[in-house]
């Protein structure tokens, strides 16, 4: 990977992710990872003299310590004197935004503080390889997004190879310039974030990114969901036709289905009774809840006007029905 290059390593629970960061780190009897930094093979060394940093999720401050000397630890563990050590510190610190609490001792910094902390502490000793183990998992939702608006400004930064392991595909989409998707401890997919965000191979990851995901067999029409019921599907004139047979996901976008109190005029081919079984507030949208005999369960996105005018509530009957042009097939 090139210098500056942020990969993010996305799946869900016991996919892999945290036996390949501490395999990289050399902490782990279990598994096995060679690394390369340049043109140096560091599998051998240990830990400590890999050039690599690991951020954990909690950070890992020392309780005892202020945050100026947190982050001059590295370097003083590196041989630098302590007054270049802690100059170094209060420009990281400073670049962090958190140079005016360097007195201070991780308990007397919040949880969006300490985060940034560890990383100006990770940053100061110039690493090859960065290692991110979901740093902003422990974050509430507002201190979340304001570290996510620095990290990415940082890395951009960075002059290394950036590892974010995470479990959320959103926060792999704002960080990263790849992601990598794991699942069973195999690699599912490895892309752009785009285009992973465009034609997930996972229906983890379309689903924690909003989309419907039906995994099932693929068809000359389109697909076979494993739940039941019948796709048809019109891929765009360039894309390859899927094979028959072989393992499929159809991804379908909240707002690309439409709802109708009947049986939708011009018999649309996707469409399906269904019966209301949730609605939520998604700014000023709505998401409904769908569950159907002929169909797996679907999300439709909505204006309020448009659920006022349809009556809806939980237990409601509706049509559902999505344009075969509007889903995007992918074989697996």
């Amino acid at each position: 990977m090139d210098p500056g290059t942020t990969v993010a390593v996305v799946g869900r629970n016991g996919a892999g992710k945290t036996t390949l960061l501490r395999a990289l780190l050399g902490l782990t009897p279990r598994a096995h990872a060679e690394l390369r930094l340049g043109t140096d093979d560091v599998t051998a060394l240990p830990p400590h003299r890999r050039g690599v940093a690991w951020v954990p999720q909690d950070g890992a401050l020392f309780p005892h310590l202020s945050a100026l000397a947190n982050t001059a630890y590295g370097l003083r563990a590196h041989g630098v004197p302590r007054a270049e050590a802690r100059r170094t510190a209060r420009v990281h610190l400073d670049r962090l935004g958190v140079g005016h609490l360097a007195h201070r001792r991780p308990a007397q910094l919040s949880g969006g503080q300490a985060q940034r902390v560890a990383l100006a502490r990770a940053l100061a000793v110039r690493p090859r390889l960065l290692l991110l183990d979901e740093p902003l998992a422990a974050l509430d939702q507002s201190t979340r997004a304001q570290v996510r608006h620095a990290l990415r400004r940082h890395l951009d930064g960075f002059g290394g190879v950036c590892l974010l392991v995470t479990h959320d595909p959103v926060e792999a989409v704002a960080l990263a310039d790849r992601v990598l998707v794991l699942d069973g401890g195999r690699t599912v997919q490895d892309a752009p974030p785009a285009e992973v965000a465009r034609r997930p191979r996972s229906a983890w990851v379309a689903r924690m990114l909003g989309r419907n995901a039906w995994p099932g067999t693929l068809t000359a029409e389109g697909l076979a969901p494993a739940s039941g019921g019948h796709l048809v599907v019109a891929p765009p004139a360039d894309a390859p036709a899927p094979r028959p047979g072989g393992p499929g996901l159809a991804v379908i976008a909240p707002e690309s289905v439409a709802l109708h109190p009947a049986r939708p005029a011009g018999s649309p081919r996707n469409a399906y009774p269904c019966t209301v079984t949730e609605i939520t507030a998604l700014g000023s949208r709505l998401r409904v809840l769908l569950t159907g005999p002929d169909c797996p369960d679907l999300i439709a996105e909505i204006t309020p006007g448009a659920a006022a005018d349809l009556g809806l509530r939980e237990g409601v009957p509706v049509w559902a029905s999505v344009k075969a042009t509007d889903i995007t097939l992918v074989a697996l």
